[in-house]
């Protein structure tokens, strides 16, 4: 697909690859709590993956396959103790799980940096897996499965995105964070967040569970956190040197160019919802 599209110019791949996606996703959030997990679950080893292959540009080692590995299981975890089948102790698996890193390491020779590539293995969990798990407790709690809340807050995040992005094409002129991304503007921030709360209030009149007053809430989250989340990528990539995550997803680069903005907006949104339950 991604040779396909490459006759076609950056903004047309953008729309495109966008529709694709966000068809996979929103059909498989919409059918059932399994395919709701499984499309997230995916994802976060894609993300997950593609982090790691990027730390290991510097020369780096991390541990890649059991990082993502320690990443599936908390996923699987919480899926299952949120469904009710387990009990919630089985979450001090991840405990041991995470001890044994250090064991690994000891026997890898070639290492000469054994804990800075602890760190990079550890980071790859938090960043990366556990934000992807927290999506698994937003849409699948016990006896409730709300799909058209996720719905609503990878919504919000699309339109935030892409309201930045026209907003600072067409008129961007002041400078956000110009040491660590050039290209964003205050006019593009201020655009996704008036779409991303215009968004959330007509999207309050489908999903009434939950209140205006708290999507709007939401949708200001996503602006803040998701345009620092963006940002936060841009420097995690400058320090590497590399223009985009990947390559995977045409006109917008890897996993991680794209799910930059969720990965650091879902700890916030999802502690909102818990402490305002």
């Amino acid at each position: 697909m991604t040779q396909k599209l490459a006759k076609y110019s950056n903004l047309t791949q953008r729309i495109i690859a966008a529709i694709i996606g966000a068809t996979i996703i929103i059909s498989g959030m919409m059918f059932s709590p399994l395919t709701y997990w499984l499309v997230f679950l995916l994802l976060s080893v894609m993300t997950q993956a593609e982090f790691y292959r990027l730390v290991g540009l510097n020369g780096n080692i991390p541990l890649t396959i059991y990082g993502t590995l320690c990443g599936v299981i908390l996923n699987i975890l919480t899926y299952f103790i949120e469904s009710e089948v387990w009990p919630f102790k089985f979450y001090y698996a991840v405990i041991p799980l995470l001890a044994i890193t250090f064991f690994i390491k000891l026997y890898k020779h070639s290492d000469k940096r054994p804990f800075e590539n602890l760190g990079y293995t550890f980071l790859g969990i938090i960043y990366v897996a556990v934000p992807f798990s927290l999506v698994i407790e937003i849409g699948i709690e016990p006896e409730t499965y709300r799909p058209l809340l996720m719905l609503g807050i990878m919504l919000v995040l699309w339109v935030n995105d892409t309201g930045a992005y026209f907003a600072g094409t067409l008129m961007g002129k002041r400078k956000l964070f110009e040491r660590i991304s050039p290209k964003k503007t205050w006019e593009g921030f201020f655009g996704g967040a008036i779409s991303s709360l215009l968004v959330a209030f007509v999207f309050s009149r489908f999903y009434p569970d939950l209140v205006l007053w708290k999507w709007l809430v939401i949708a200001l989250i996503i602006s803040i956190t998701g345009t620092l989340g963006d940002l936060v990528e841009s420097l995690f990539k400058r320090s590497l040197k590399v223009k985009d995550s990947g390559s995977l997803i045409p006109g917008h680069g890897g996993f991680l160019d794209r799910f930059d903005g969720l990965l650091l907006s879902i700890p916030f949104i999802l502690t909102f919802l818990k402490i305002f339950s």
